[in-house]
């Protein structure tokens, strides 16, 4: 059977779901010599053992798309019996990740079953009190084992760089976990390891982030020693209400970070642009300066702290100026 053919088939009989198991493919019609055959010449891929999806799917999939397929992957493969962590809990919970790596994560008490366990899984033992474990909900109905989403912004922190961990804590703050439970979390935690760089996690987080880009523009602000640059700052204007990324009144300076998705989510890119343009003459026009980062940008440290102290010093020269006149 050659691979047009069993691309057909496939399409024809393939689950709602992205990953599908071998029960429900056989339930579908598709037997392990039709799954086998498909396999072989690339048709479809074998996540896990007794986990697949259609080679189309996951070649079009994004980085972190594919990570979620993978945790969905492992959870078809171990009937559902294993709770997910840390940053497979942090992606369950539907939290902002970045850079954090491919594997999964899974928590048990004792030691892990060979099925579980794989080249693709880190597992880690600790016990768990019940106040730390929750139940989420796939699309289908599946009931997924997970740690709370606090547990699980601290068990990050553990493991992760602090701007790794961050953006899965402040997306985490904007979706109802609070500072307060955290830090009581951490003070009965009988987990010593790790609890320095959970404490200071603590300290940076922010909610007011929208988005990893902007999460990590905060602390790359901030490690230069600009705490008074604050986040979401609305600034009345003759065009409207400006919100900012991040504004410093005081020198009157406006730090937007660019992500592509800031500018395609809602609008066609034009009308946004035009728009954004608009609003950012308003600013000018009402004594402001506006310094724009992009991802390429926060690679580059150095370089960002000297276009922002530029910035600073016309903005300052500008305001002399202004007022000597």
């Amino acid at each position: 059977m050659n691979a047009d053919k069993l691309r057909v088939i496939l399409d024809a009989r393939w689950p709602a779901s992205p990953v599908a198991s071998t029960r429900q493919l056989c339930v579908s019609g598709l037997d392990e010599r039709v799954l086998t055959a498909a396999v072989r010449c690339g048709v479809l891929i074998r996540l896990r053992r007794g986990a697949y999806v259609r080679g189309t799917d996951w070649k079009a999939a994004e980085p972190w798309t594919r990570d979620a397929l993978m945790i969905r992957a492992h959870f078809l493969s171990t009937g559902g019996t294993a709770r997910y962590s840390h940053v497979s809990a942090a992606r369950l919970h539907q939290c902002h990740v970045w850079n954090v790596g491919a594997l999964v994560h899974v928590s048990t008490g004792y030691a892990n079953s060979s099925r579980s366990a794989g080249p693709d899984v880190r597992t880690h033992r600790m016990d768990l009190p019940r106040a730390d474990r929750t139940t989420l909900w796939s699309a289908d109905g599946s009931e997924i084992l997970t740690t709370g989403i606090e547990r699980t912004v601290l068990d990050c922190a553990r493991i992760l760089p602090l701007e790794q961990a961050a953006v899965i804590g402040d997306h985490a703050l904007r979706k109802g976990a609070g500072i307060d439970s955290m830090r009581q979390l951490l003070d009965r935690s009988p987990v010593k390891r790790g609890t320095r760089r959970a404490r200071d996690l603590l300290n940076v987080l922010d909610g007011r982030s929208e988005s990893v880009g902007e999460t990590r523009t905060r602390l790359l602000i901030r490690s230069f020693g600009l705490n008074m640059f604050i986040p979401q700052v609305e600034i009345p204007t003759l065009a409207g209400l400006f919100r900012a990324d991040f504004a410093d009144r005081g020198s009157r300076v406006v730090i937007e970070f660019d992500g592509s998705r800031k500018y395609t989510d809602y609008n066609p890119t034009d009308e946004v642009l035009i728009a954004e343009r608009r609003r950012e003459n308003a600013l000018i026009e009402e004594g402001w300066l506006v310094l724009r980062l992009e991802w390429k940008h926060l690679a580059h440290p150095a370089e960002v702290r000297r276009r922002l102290a530029v910035t600073m010093d016309r903005s300052r020269i500008l305001r002399g100026t202004a007022h000597a006149s």
